[in-house]
């Protein structure tokens, strides 16, 4: 299935070069009309069963002769102009895939009652990555594995679901959604999940595909773990990811348990000392109880990586517990945020999750 676009522009060259740009780039997945006339692109959007208009904001459209289904925004010179004549707004000098992650997300909220766009026949790999040690650096170790997995050649999805927590803080790139958006289409159940989440998606130049954090830190209270199943479920559908790295909070609640249960691997990263070691054996040991009382499948896919080990001070579980260990790292001093992630990526500790 492909979102059928109509473009009016006055002006022909940028129409010729947006059409080639996007013929070029997303042919399977949009199917192009033009028109430089107001009058022959409003008879055509119903004929033809356009699904989002965009026009520029010379036009003067009149939304209410718009098919109830299409979708609609002005071009605008100007990244700072969000909205024209009471409409949405997409600057036109901008990167073709970001115009696109626009449009689509237009399309997604007037698609709530269409058939899903399925993007790939395989399921995504899910591996999570938690901790009930402090100060282990879970994150990092987490964001590591997506870097070391798209060095590979690997379509990896990082996924932060800590409350306060952000994947900008390792990756980076344009975009003006986040997930407060995909919360918004998550609770308002006007939008397309699988498009919005394809819309919403960034992709840092380490090949690493994210979503932008939440613009308050409150909007992630808002999602239960039904939104959660959803989101998954969505995310191997929508993009075709090998991998979807989770970093979420540890805890044995509800939510938490059904987490773990989804996942391929269960990563608990400590990093050897006796406080932290004690956390992860209680936390082992209480989920081994859990997974006798309920069935769910937990504790055989539970992996440690040992985090800012010290060869000196720390010791391994592997007499104490049977997860495995996948491997550990060092602490990398007076390095940057950046570089601790390079460093970790590197490394053969994440071998065995793929």
């Amino acid at each position: 299935m492909k979102i059928k676009l109509a473009i009016l522009e006055k002006d022909t060259n940028y129409l010729n070069r947006i059409v080639i740009a996007f013929n070029t780039r997303y042919a399977d997945k949009l199917e192009i009309y033009s028109f430089t006339s107001y009058e022959v692109a409003l008879e055509s959007l119903a004929s033809s069963k356009i699904d989002v208009l965009v026009a520029n904001e010379g036009f003067d459209v009149d939304v209410k002769k718009l098919p109830q289904k299409c979708g609609f925004a002005y071009l605008v010179d100007s990244p700072d102009i969000d909205n024209v004549k009471e409409q949405r707004a997409i600057c036109k000098f901008q990167k073709a895939d970001l115009i696109y992650r626009q449009i689509l997300s237009i399309y997604s909220e007037k698609a709530e009652n269409m058939s899903k766009m399925k993007m790939t026949e395989d399921g995504s790999k899910v591996i999570t990555f938690s901790s009930p040690c402090g100060g282990t650096g879970t994150s990092s170790v987490a964001a590591a594995c997506a870097v070391n997995f798209a060095k590979k050649g690997k379509k990896v999805l990082y996924f932060n679901l800590e409350p306060f927590g952000s994947s900008d803080n390792f990756f980076n790139a344009e975009g003006q959604f986040d997930m407060s958006d995909i919360i918004y289409a998550l609770k308002s159940a006007k939008a397309n999940l699988a498009l919005k989440l394809e819309s919403c998606v960034k992709q840092d130049s380490t090949g690493v595909y994210f979503f932008s954090a939440t613009k308050v830190a409150l909007d992630m209270q808002e999602l239960h773990m039904d939104d959660i199943k959803r989101l998954l479920s969505e995310l191997q559908l929508m993009g075709g990811y090998e991998y979807v790295i989770l970093d979420v909070p540890f805890g044995v609640d509800k939510t938490m348990l059904s987490i773990y249960a989804l996942s391929q691997h269960l990563v608990i990263v400590g990093d050897g000392s006796e406080v932290s070691n004690t956390k992860i054996q209680r936390a082992y040991n209480a989920l081994t109880i859990i997974e006798q009382n309920t069935g769910e499948p937990i504790v055989n896919n539970i992996g440690i990586i040992y985090n800012k080990f010290s060869n000196k001070t720390g010791n391994l579980l592997e007499n104490v517990i049977e997860a495995k260990t996948l491997g550990g790292s060092p602490r990398y001093e007076h390095a940057t945020q950046k570089q601790v992630i390079e460093q970790l990526s590197i490394l053969g500790t994440y071998d065995e999750l793929m």
